[in-house]
């Protein structure tokens, strides 16, 4: 409140942040094109690194060992304009719009080849297992650009924080693959005579991972690496609206594990919707769910696998504030909250949504930002930013 307190919440900010976020809503909400007529971008020749990543006109979204699926059919748009990006799948002798989706049963084929690979990886040596992280991570490597253009093209934010985001996942592999070789238990002292206590690190067995749609290639590459270099197999839940970026990495992956004979189950895929991601959370098969998305539902995931007495990774969503101190470079200050507040299409769990502006600073600040924030270009498939100095 503006007043004796010398730290004021800034109404006036606070209708920049909102404005902004406006002018991203009208942009993705207003087309009226309708998506059955419009052509597929996957053919467009501007898009070819779609087939490129392996995507094709139709495409299973569940993975198992071999590519298929039995559930209902979803799209998967490219947010700034509504257009499809691929569809036309055959399902049931007929061409239906969309990627097929799994089921729960497809779920229940899944987990049963993600246990039985677990039983093979969990016998093979660490640094081996380090190995096939690094030709994971030289495979995304090989195709930074490409998926990082997927990620914009279907999540919506700026190509070079897509193209970032699977650089995220490079690098995390190249972590894992030197702790396969560094991470170890302790020595201890025994009471008996003649013995010496050890300490040894055991796999989990299979880790769920159910990921948003904000990070839809780094949130499960964490999980991923850290996870196969320990020992554990993978079961992989993605968002509904960007289920073409997870088909595109477990192709990638599938590859490596190909090439390595190892039986490619060992990180499996189920697009699909809540009913799926609820087998997953309550399934003790699952002996570790890493979930990412909103405090809400993260609650939900949160009990059930605590009924059953699970393991839990929970990253969920924030109430960030940038605080504006009366001695702050408002040349650093109006840039950075403008990013923080729209970047990543303004769907960051730390994503800005609120200013708390030092008295002194507040009407430079205000106006600096309102202007700033007008600067904000859209674009299909991505967000420019233009920030010039000289015009906030």
């Amino acid at each position: 409140m503006l007043g004796s307190n010398p730290i004021v919440s800034s109404g006036r900010a606070q209708s920049m942040l909102s404005r902004s976020a406006s002018l991203l809503t009208s942009a993705l909400s207003s087309t009226s094109i309708s998506l059955r007529m419009s052509s597929l971008l996957i053919n467009e020749s501007k898009y070819g690194f779609l087939k490129e990543l392996g995507l094709q006109e139709k495409n299973h979204g569940v993975f198992d060992g071999s590519w298929k699926a039995s559930g209902p059919v979803s799209q998967s748009v490219n947010p700034a304009n509504n257009r499809p990006i691929a569809e036309l799948s055959l399902r049931m002798g007929r061409f239906v719009e969309g990627i097929v989706n799994g089921t729960v049963e497809d779920y229940e084929r899944a987990i049963s080849a993600t246990k039985a690979a677990q039983s093979m990886w969990a016998d093979v040596p660490a640094p081996r297992r380090g190995e096939i992280v690094r030709q994971i991570g030289d495979k995304l490597r090989s195709q930074l650009k490409n998926l990082g253009h997927l990620v914009s093209l279907e999540m919506g934010k700026i190509a070079p924080e897509g193209v970032g985001e699977v650089q995220e996942y490079v690098d995390i592999c190249d972590f894992a693959t030197g702790l396969s070789r560094t991470y170890n238990g302790q020595i201890m002292q025994s009471e008996r005579p003649g013995h010496m206590l050890l300490e040894n690190w055991n796999p989990l067995g299979v880790v769920g991972v159910i990921s948003a749609f904000n990070f839809p290639c780094a949130v499960y590459g964490w999980n991923n690496a850290l996870a196969l270099i320990t020992g554990n197999a993978l079961l992989w839940k993605p968002a509904p609206s960007t289920p073409l970026t997870a088909i595109a990495v477990t192709r990638l992956i599938e590859d490596v594990l190909k090439a390595n004979d190892i039986p490619t189950g060992l990180c499996s895929l189920v697009c699909g919707e809540a009913d799926v991601g609820q087998a997953l959370s309550k399934d003790k098969r699952v002996n570790l769910v890493s979930f990412t998305g909103s405090t809400e539902i993260g609650r939900i995931v949160g009990q059930q696998v605590q009924a059953r007495f699970g393991k839990v990774l929970l990253e969920l969503g924030g109430n960030n504030a940038i605080i504006v101190a009366d001695d702050a470079d408002l040349d650093m200050v109006v840039p950075a909250t403008v990013f923080a507040a729209v970047g990543t299409a303004g769907q960051r769990c730390t994503t800005t949504r609120r200013l708390i502006v030092h008295e002194s600073k507040y009407e430079e600040e205000a106006d600096r930002a309102e202007r700033a924030s007008t600067r904000s270009l859209i674009t299909c498939g991505m967000i420019a930013f233009v920030l010039w100095h000289d015009e906030y």
